[in-house]
This record gives C-alpha cells, structure tokens and sequence, in this order.
C-alpha cells in the first residue's frame, strides 16, 4: 500500500530522515521503535505530509504524494493520523467529533454520520460518553475518541504517533486494546511506540531507527529476541553504560570510583553490588596495570535494566591474556575476582584481547 524511496527531511544544519526506503503491504502492522530524536515521529509527518520532505518518493497505492497534480486531501482520508495530544475540537461533544469530518468532507448527511459515530464509539466502549466534552473526560477516554474519530473517516491506514505517551500508566492498557482490536480486523497501521511489550505482541514486522535512519529492522522475535546490531541490542535491553580510557599508570582510581559510584545511583543498584563493582575495577587494574602507558586500556561497564545484570568489558591490544594463572604476580587479585563473578570470556579479534566478565547478582 505504502512505498517510500530515499526520504530524507533536513531542519536547517539538521538531518532528521537520511535515505528512508520503506515498503508497507495491505494488513501490515509496523511498529517503529528507537530513542527519542531519532525521527521517528518525522516519518508519519512526512507520509502524511504533514512536514514535507527535501528528496525521496511517497507512493500510496502507486499515487504519488509529492506530486503537485496528487489529491493530498483525498488521500488524508485515507490514511489518517492519530497524535499523542489528542487534538480533540475542545468546543464540541465527542459525538461531533466525530462526525464532523463526514459531514464535511465527504458529504455524509448527519442522521447517518451520528449512527456510524455512535457505531464506532461502542467499538471503543464510549458510547456512554456520546454527549461528554474532552475537558469531561480522562487521558485515556480523550485517546480512545481521536482513534473513534479517525475511524469515522474509514481510513484504510492508520498512522500512531506515540498515542499512549501522554496518558497516565493506568489508562495506557485501554487505548492499547482500542489498537489490537484494529491489529486483529487487519487494519494497516504504522505505530510509533515506546511500549515494548505491545510492539511485540501486536506487529508483524519491527523498525528500529537511529540517528534519522532504519538502523534494523525484521520480525518482532528477531528483533527483540536476537537483534542483529549493537545499538539495537542496547536499546531493546534498556543497557546504560559507563566507559572509560586509561592510558596512564597514573590514573585517578578516585575519580573513577565517584563516577561509578554516581552510575550505580542513576541505576538504582544495590550497596552489595556497588561494592563488587568497585572492587572488581580496582582488581582488574592492578592485574593490567603493568600494559600501561604503551598499551591503552579500554573498560566498560554496561548494566541491562530488563535483564537486570551486570557486565564488564574489558579490551586491550597485545598478545597476552592478563588473567592467565601463571603470569600473574600472585594468586590473591585472581582469586578475589573469580570470587565476585560469575562468567569470564577472553576473545582474541585481530590483535585486541576482550574480557567479558559477567558479574553476580545480588
């Protein structure tokens, strides 16, 4: 239904869409995930040209929406957008929100356009609210009547922009099930999301876009049970990370321990853990600290909110594996380390050594 070539969309020095290249077939549901600032929602804005594009081509059903002799209205109606502040007319009920636009814009008389409404209002289990205005309503009921509206203009796409974002997290659940019912009907839609959980319940395919581009994109349990690319992996996994260079014997131990202090804070890690940590760095510098300074060492930590664990990466060029028993000056470094681990994997990649060290719970 839906064909994207080469979009792109710059704001002034900025790039928000680099070389977007898209195919959406009938039924089809997309959720598109990723952090903030990445583009996503300058996507559904452009396919509805609600900004528009610098390059690339939009084919809905092989019309072109960048052609100037293209029906943009009539294709609206077609494909409409739900956004994630509601924009309900504040002044009228939600029955006439509803049936604003037939009557309108496509000439329905407003006998026929209230029973369609009121159809449609039942759908989203609303049909008691007919006569409410928005202020009269909560977050979740506002929602579930701009999607009652959208659908009043029987669109055969629907494009979501982040619809539960500004809900309450207990009105979050109803609005989803409004969107599965349609998923279910085989409606075509496009959904910006932050919600995880439903992304993968509800999609057949998952777009991950970073930095204005689909940085991977594939099945929902490909891509949120084996992502192919790092940054997906971090985001899927919510993994923060700290990192630092050490290049020098005289490193400031202190200052780093500050920082790792203020990240397992950020994290909300247990004491017992921040002590580990601290401990195992410390341990791991001593034991590699005779590299320094003519080879760098590079040290990261990166804690994993949704698996809820703790690894170290530690990577360094040469030819010698550190934790080798035998060469190390005694037992006692190793053996502390070994004490608060749980995993240790050492790989060779054309001449860095990488140490993985999974860390205990608890």
């Amino acid at each position: 239904m839906i064909r994207i070539t080469h979009l792109s969309k710059t704001y002034g020095p900025v790039t928000v869409l680099k070389d977007i290249s898209l195919q959406v077939a009938k039924g089809e549901v997309i959720s598109i995930i990723g952090p903030s600032g990445t583009g996503k929602s300058t996507l559904l804005r452009c396919l509805n040209l609600l900004e528009q594009p610098d390059g690339g081509s939009i084919r809905v059903d092989g019309v072109d929406l960048l052609d100037k002799k293209s029906d943009v209205p009539k294709i609206r109606q077609r494909m409409n957008m739900v956004f994630q502040s509601f924009n309900l007319f504040a002044h009228l009920t939600a029955l006439e929100n509803l049936t604003i636009g037939p009557v309108r814009l496509q000439g329905l008389d407003r006998h026929t356009a209230e029973q369609q409404a009121m159809e449609i209002l039942k759908l989203v289990g609303l049909a008691e609210k007919a006569h409410h205005f928005p202020d009269q309503l909560s977050g979740g009921q506002k929602q579930r009547v701009a999607i009652a509206r959208c659908l009043a203009m029987r669109p055969e796409i629907i494009l979501f922009d982040e619809p539960t974002s500004a809900l309450d997290p207990t009105m979050v659940s109803e609005v989803l099930a409004v969107i599965r019912r349609l998923a279910r009907e085989g409606m075509t839609m496009l959904i910006v999301t932050h919600e995880m959980d439903f992304a993968r319940d509800v999609s057949s395919r998952v777009l991950y876009m970073d930095e204005g581009v689909i940085y991977e994109q594939g099945t929902p349990q490909q891509i949120f049970e084996n992502p192919c690319k790092e940054k997906t992996s971090a985001f899927i996994n919510r993994i923060r990370s700290l990192s630092w260079r050490i290049e020098s014997p005289a490193y400031d131990l202190y200052a780093m321990n500050a920082e790792l202090e203020n990240f397992c804070e950020k994290q909300i890690l247990p004491r017992q853990t921040r002590q580990h940590l601290l401990l195992l760095v410390e341990e791991l510098l001593l034991l590699h600290g005779p590299l320094l300074p003519s080879t760098p060492i590079d040290l990261t930590i990166a804690y994993s909110e949704k698996k809820e664990s703790i690894e170290l990466v530690l990577e360094h060029r040469g030819e010698t594996n550190l934790l080798q028993q035998e060469l190390l000056p005694d037992e006692l470094g190793l053996t502390i380390i070994q004490h608060l681990v749980q995993d240790i994997q050492c790989r060779r990649t054309d001449d860095v050594y990488r140490l993985t060290i999974s860390l205990k719970s608890g």
